[in-house]
Order: C-alpha cells, then sequence, then structure tokens
C-alpha cells in the first residue's frame, strides 16, 4: 500500500481517497481533498499559504533539514523478503520515530524560547506607552488602603474609650 504526498498542502494521502489530475505532459499532481485542488487551480503558492507544511517550513515553524528527513525516502528497489531484515527495519522505524519526535519538540521549545522574550519586550513597550492607564488605579489602590488605615486607627480609638463591661472580678 502506497501512501502519497498531496502535492498541495504535503499532507497524505491514502489509496481510495483524494483526487489525482493528470497534466498532458504527463505529470501527476495528487490532492488530499477539494480544498488542496481549487487552491492549485488558482495557481496559488503553497508558501504563501498559511495552513500548509511548505509556509510552515518556510516559515521556520517546522524543521526543514534533519537527518532523519532522509528515512522518508522511497526507495525503487526490490528487496528480497527476509524476516531478520523486517524486524531490524521495524525496529529501525520506530527508533527514527521517537528520535524525529525528539527533535521537534526540542526545536519548538527553542523557537518558542526567544518568542517568549520577544512578547515580554512588547508588553514592556505597551507598558511604557500607556503608563497613564496604570497609574491612576494604583493611585485608587493608594487611598483605598489609607482609608482601610483610618478606619482600622477609629475603631482602635472606639474601644480604649468605652470601659470594658466585660472585666471580671475576682
Amino acid at each position: 500500500m502506497r501512501i502519497h504526498t498531496c502535492y498541495f498542502c504535503s499532507s497524505p494521502v491514502y489509496p481510495g481517497h483524494g483526487l489525482t489530475f493528470v497534466r498532458n505532459d504527463s505529470k501527476i499532481f495528487r490532492f488530499c481533498r477539494s480544498k488542496c485542488h481549487k487552491n492549485f487551480n488558482r495557481k496559488r503558492n503553497p508558501r504563501k499559504v498559511k495552513w500548509t507544511k511548505a509556509f510552515r517550513k518556510a516559515a521556520g515553524k517546522e524543521m526543514a533539514l534533519d537527518t532523519t528527513f532522509d528515512f522518508d525516502k522511497q526507495r525503487h528497489r526490490a528487496v528480497k523478503y527476509d524476516r531478520e531484515l523486517m524486524g531490524a527495519t521495524i525496529h529501525a522505524i520506530e527508533r527514527v520515530t521517537q528520535i524525529k519526535e525528539k527533535r521537534e519538540a526540542a526545536f519548538y521549545k527553542n523557537r518558542m524560547k526567544d518568542s517568549k522574550a520577544k512578547e515580554k519586550a512588547r508588553d514592556l513597550r505597551e507598558l511604557e506607552q500607556n503608563i497613564s492607564l496604570i497609574e491612576p488605579a494604583a493611585a485608587a489602590l493608594k487611598d483605598q488602603a489609607q482609608l482601610n488605615v483610618s478606619a482600622s486607627k477609629q475603631k482602635d480609638a472606639a474601644a480604649k474609650e468605652a470601659p470594658s463591661s466585660m472585666v471580671l472580678d475576682q
């Protein structure tokens, strides 16, 4: 069973799914859904359409170069069946998948580290530009704190002035 990739968005196209367009020069284009086929007919560039894998790789959102991608290549060579070779191949596929996932996670974490710094800088810049919006709120909090202190002083003074009738004589 051969799983093809969509010409436009690079997602997998399983047997019996999608559309196939064959141009007059015998070039075959496979599409996963009509959305990709319509965008292809409108001559849109997949690197400029934000939901495609081509855009994500071109924009640096996904790994573009890695040695694990070499294992995805098709080899057009018939190999005689060997049980041990198949077992070793399946084990290698699992190992490559694990390595690829770890590298993608590290790539994402590294990319997000830079974005957090940019977001913090943007927030500080916005705070400096709109500090007038925050100062009145801080002043209101300060006034509220002063009211609370004065109210507690009044309660203490009232408690000292009133004689306590609850004092027990022994």
